[in-house]
């Protein structure tokens, strides 16, 4: 199967080559049977990859440790689940993956849009499949997933070795949600080439930026809302695994996908902005290309070594070629700005500080404060290398330092958004509206200091969030009362009608309050309290309201493992509640060493209690128990984000109907519908 697979991959290779290079002739030579041909070649790149990439999970399932790849990655006694995730767990295979996720859109994309958009299809393809061509040319070329295993003998020759078993994956990834990380942000990082392909040909071609937004406004949700969810879940599965007692540590590989998702989320707002008033064309255009070349960014900075991470892959030769790939597409994307600038234009400007694009232009240039906070905090080692000589990192305290006083402001203008009106906002109107939402926020920050909320930030963060919630509900409230006013159904019913009548808008608010339960998640580390503490059986440790006590400590073993397991009471205003099982784990065949924590959790508090091992000193079992305030917030919130950008996607149901054939008698009405979504400033 590997002949098999790397035949496959070099084929692939072939093909997306003529896609793009004979796409390039064809167009130049305005032939469109030869870029026809280019289209359909691009389009046999995906079963062509498909193949390759099932050579190699069959190869990972057949425990062919002769390939170098799964003896490095794979073992006997792993279970299917994780054989599978061996496909991502490596460089090599992870190149592999990203190539096969790529070629998955490619092909949609080019059948779907088969018989559609003529004069853009042509360079859209070209330009898909020279990004599929150079990532093909990694897996080929630079980091083949089909390299034997072999060592050179006395005499000089190799020889192939096929050991009794492989290493297996590393520990830290034999967990679920790492099942579905990886893939879930290469799903986002690869779905932004096609809003980037559309972008730039449209660019090249001078294309109306009014046509082409539309276009890549359902592809740039969908990629957004994958590497969203892969960032919650990495940020999870640190919490859950790595034993430290967080979730998010501001490294270079956690940076490296949030930029992209920055820089995405504030090019969504730009659009709507644009489709609503044809206004911030060049912010539409600027982050939407931003956005893949940063998702390119983060594939080198995890691969080049420049940087230093826990997460990021060995340094390899790799590196050099995704950083020149990096600088291409830089380059070229600047290029087909400075061409298409005149299409970027707008036809409208701001008419007043005090309206809704002004809030979401505001919000832009946050984000965008926040994404330069990021790279220059992530890339400052190199930069001080550099300068100076010397690396230099900067810590989380720099990240928080920067962010937390964005986010504050960001939570102020996702309140303010919704009480202001497109163009300009009448001052009594916004007052009145203001009113309640505008108590609810003091109150909630009065009760959050009464309570020992644990720092201004967090109060803030608190008054704010509930500023923002009240405001939203109040929206969903008076519309769903005209619904059931004027319709007669219940108010339950309402808010289901008045959600799909304008998805777009609505999920939008839903998302909104998904991320303010993630502010609210993110306020509660103010509160942290942990305990570190040697102990024996029958010793206690006091943590808040809870008694930890431990029972036992006994010895575990596994497949692949032996481990030291804790047994611990847990208290709470000295009731007993259950019992958490901490455990640390040794894997031989790796030399590592590994932790299972145990938490207790609920909406208001998580207790999170790790096994460290011995105490170096005295040999006995250390348990380090941290108690983490609102944690569960996240994850609720993160769920309710998803939700609302799935709503988002769903035409609107008012629209649906107006498009539906109607009577000659009804067309106007029809009409009247179909303008009042569409066009009116006011609406939305």
């Amino acid at each position: 199967m590997d002949v098999v697979g790397s035949t496959a991959l070099l084929l692939a290779l072939v093909a997306a080559g003529y896609g793009f290079f004979v796409g390039i002739l064809a167009i130049a030579a305005r032939r469109p049977a030869v870029s026809e041909s280019a289209n359909r070649a691009g389009m046999a790149v995906f079963p062509l990859v498909t193949l390759g990439t099932a050579s190699l999970v069959w190869l990972i399932f057949t425990n062919t440790f002769s390939i170098a790849y799964v003896a490095e990655h794979s073992a006997r006694e792993l279970t299917p689940l994780y054989k599978l995730a061996v496909l991502w767990a490596g460089q090599r295979g992870s190149l592999l993956f990203w190539s096969w996720l790529l070629s998955i859109f490619l092909f949609v994309a080019l059948v779907t849009n088969r018989r559609k958009h003529r004069e853009l299809m042509p360079l859209v393809a070209v330009i898909l499949s020279g990004v599929q061509f150079f990532f093909l040319l990694l897996n080929t070329v630079v980091a083949s997933p089909f390299s034997l295993l072999g060592t050179t003998t006395a005499s000089g020759a190799v020889q192939i070795v096929t050991p009794p078993n492989g290493m297996g994956l590393n520990p830290l990834l034999q967990y679920f949600e790492m099942v579905l990380h990886p893939p879930l942000l290469y799903l986002g990082y690869t779905g932004f080439s096609v809003p980037f392909a559309f972008a730039l040909a449209a660019l090249i071609k001078r294309y109306p930026a009014d046509q082409w937004v539309p276009l890549v406004r359902r592809w740039s949700l969908v990629a957004w809302t994958f590497l969203g969810i892969g960032i919650l879940l990495g940020a999870h599965w640190a919490y859950e695994v790595l034993g430290w007692g967080g979730y998010w540590g501001w490294d270079p590989v956690e940076n490296a996908s949030l930029m992209p998702w920055i820089t995405a989320t504030a090019f969504l707002h730009a659009a709507v902005v644009q489709q609503k008033r044809g206004m911030l064309r060049v912010w539409s255009a600027s982050l939407l290309l931003l956005t893949f070349v940063l998702s390119v960014f983060g594939t080198f900075l995890t691969r080049s070594g420049i940087v230093n991470s826990v997460h990021a892959f060995a340094q390899s030769p790799v590196g050099p070629w995704l950083g020149g790939f990096f600088a291409v597409l830089t380059v070229v994307t600047i290029w087909g700005l400075a061409r298409g600038w005149r299409t970027l234009e707008g036809e409208n400007r701001l008419g007043s500080v005090a309206s809704r694009e002004s809030a979401v232009l505001f919000g832009i240039l946050l984000l965008l404060a926040s994404f330069v906070a990021v790279f220059a905090g992530t890339m400052f080692p190199v930069f001080s290398q550099w300068m100076a000589g010397a690396k230099i990192t900067v810590g989380p305290p720099f990240f928080d330092r920067m962010n937390v006083p964005i986010a504050l402001l960001l939570l102020v203008l996702m309140g303010l958004g919704p009480l202001l009106a497109w163009k300009r906002t009448q001052t009594a109107v916004f007052l009145r509206k203001a009113a309640w939402p505008g108590a609810a926020g003091v109150a909630a920050g009065v009760a959050a200091g009464i309570l020992g909320a644990g720092s201004m930030q967090a109060i803030l963060a608190i008054a704010l969030g509930a500023f923002v919630l009240v405001v939203i509900g109040l929206e969903f409230f008076r519309a769903a009362r005209a619904v059931a006013a004027h319709s007669g159904v219940n108010f339950v019913s309402a808010i289901g009608q008045v959600a799909l009548q304008d998805t777009r808008r609505y999920g939008g608010y839903i998302a909104h309050v998904g991320l303010v339960l993630i502010f609210f998640g993110i306020a509660g580390q103010a509160m942290n309290r942990d305990v570190k503490k040697t102990m024996t059986i029958g010793s206690t440790m006091q943590l808040g309201s809870y008694t930890l006590v431990a029972q036992d400590f006994d010895q575990t073993r596994g497949a692949n493992y032996q481990g030291e397991r804790a047994s611990i009471e847990v208290l709470d205003r000295g009731r007993s509640k259950l019992l958490l099982f901490p455990e640390i784990r040794y894997y031989p065949a790796m030399q590592t060493t590994a932790t299972r924590v145990a938490i207790y959790s609920s909406l208001e508090r998580d207790l999170y209690v790790v096994y460290s091992g011995n105490d170096e000193k005295t040999r006995l079992p250390e348990i380090h128990a941290f108690l983490n305030p609102l944690v569960h917030w996240i994850w609720l919130g993160g769920l309710i984000l998803v939700l609302g950008t799935l709503l988002a996607m769903i035409p609107n149901r008012r629209l649906a109907q107006a498009l539906a054939p109607v009577s000659v008698a009804e067309a106007p009405a029809a009409a009247r519908l179909v303008e009042s979504d569409l066009v009116t400033p006011g609406h939305g």
